[in-house]
């Protein structure tokens, strides 16, 4: 048995434990802002920084980088290069997300747009109510203020 199937024992027996004494026996501990969160964060900020170097790239619909892009490819040019994988189309990438609450939300996480229950659009969350994106026909990629409430968020893992 290894401490990490013990230490739900240990708790359920003496009904809560401090760090110290998860420490003490061998547990380990998840704290947010924890290896695995800041090593997701540090993708996720790479990823921001690589879609904001594409300021100016022209829309093309399919198209996925390194000089077009439509906004999933866009999302997904920026997280591949970051070094995490993501499905093609904006609806995919949403299902392949963590989804987190507005209020949870930092810069690098995906911003997702829909309509009912469709996901028509995706971009980067840039901090300050804004992402970076890949917008429509005839646009290029730019730092745009989100237009909707019709948004949900979602963290790249």
């Amino acid at each position: 048995m290894t401490a990490l199937n013990r230490v739900p024992s240990l708790m359920a027996r003496a009904g809560t434990a401090s760090a110290l004494t998860l420490a003490a026996v061998g547990g380990s501990i998840v704290v947010p802002g924890g290896a695995s969160e800041a090593a997701a964060a540090s993708h996720a900020t790479k990823a921001l920084s690589i879609a904001a170097s594409k300021k100016g790239s022209p829309y093309q619909w399919g198209a996925v980088g390194p000089n077009r892009f439509d906004c999933s490819g866009l999302t997904l040019y920026s997280f591949k290069k970051a070094g995490k994988k993501l499905p093609r189309t904006a609806a995919q990438q949403y299902n392949k997300t963590r989804h987190i609450s507005a209020g949870s939300r930092r810069a690098g996480d995906l911003v997702f747009f829909h309509s009912g229950g469709y996901v028509y659009h995706v971009g980067i969350y840039a901090g300050k109510g804004k992402i970076w994106h890949a917008p429509k026909t005839g646009d290029v990629v730019r730092l745009q203020k989100i237009w909707t409430r019709s948004v949900s968020y979602g963290r790249v893992g």
